[in-house]
């Protein structure tokens, strides 16, 4: 063997020992004072930023989440047909019963049932008294609890004026918030598992 070959040898025998020992030395650590010792070996092994994500994982409270299929466009696949028990816009202070019909008054919402099911394949069709639909955003999401212990989150596509439509995308599962002269298009991008 070439004194360069072993030199080489030596230096990643080396390196790979001092990852090692760094990595271990690191699992015992506080979150916040992991510093150089969480990093160095990440980055060597091409890792970077995992024990930071897991840190986060655990720490979000998220165990319940349930991981949905996604095509490219980003949308989730349908669920199964379930009842919608509740209509939540986190963004606006929105938490109303959901019931099935026209909406019984100010603070409640109703579903057409002679349509699907939020969440379920198809779009839905949900419509509330007094929603400041206008002020949501592309990109917002819309939740719905359901009887299935899943709560189906939306993601707004398009606020528009009502009675403008949108092409029907085969089986995806798309949800149509009415309120007013105010009409939301939002898309499923997953379940969340409530229970």
């Amino acid at each position: 063997m070439s004194r360069a070959r072993w030199a080489a040898a030596a230096l990643t025998v080396t390196l790979l020992c001092t990852g090692i020992a760094l990595l271990r030395g690191g699992e015992g650590a506080e979150p916040g004072n992991s510093g150089i010792t969480d990093a160095l070996p990440s980055r060597a092994l091409g890792l970077s930023g995992h024990r930071r994500l897991v840190r986060e994982l655990e720490h979000s409270g998220t165990h319940g989440h349930v991981p949905a299929r996604r095509s490219r466009t980003g949308a989730a696949g349908p669920l199964r047909p379930s009842q919608p028990l509740r209509l939540l816009i986190p963004s606006l202070g929105v938490d109303l019963p959901l019931t099935e019909g026209e909406p019984r008054g100010e603070g409640t919402a109703g579903w057409d049932t002679a349509g699907p099911a939020p969440g379920s394949a198809g779009t839905a069709v949900v419509s509330g008294i007094g929603l400041p639909l206008a002020e949501l955003r592309r990109g917002r999401t819309i939740e719905v609890p359901r009887a299935d212990h899943r709560t189906a989150v939306f993601t707004v596509e398009r606020v528009s004026p009502y009675g403008a439509t949108a092409p029907d995308r085969g089986g995806r599962a798309r949800l149509r918030l009415v309120s007013g002269e105010t009409s939301v298009l939002a898309r499923l991008t997953g379940p969340l598992r409530t229970g």
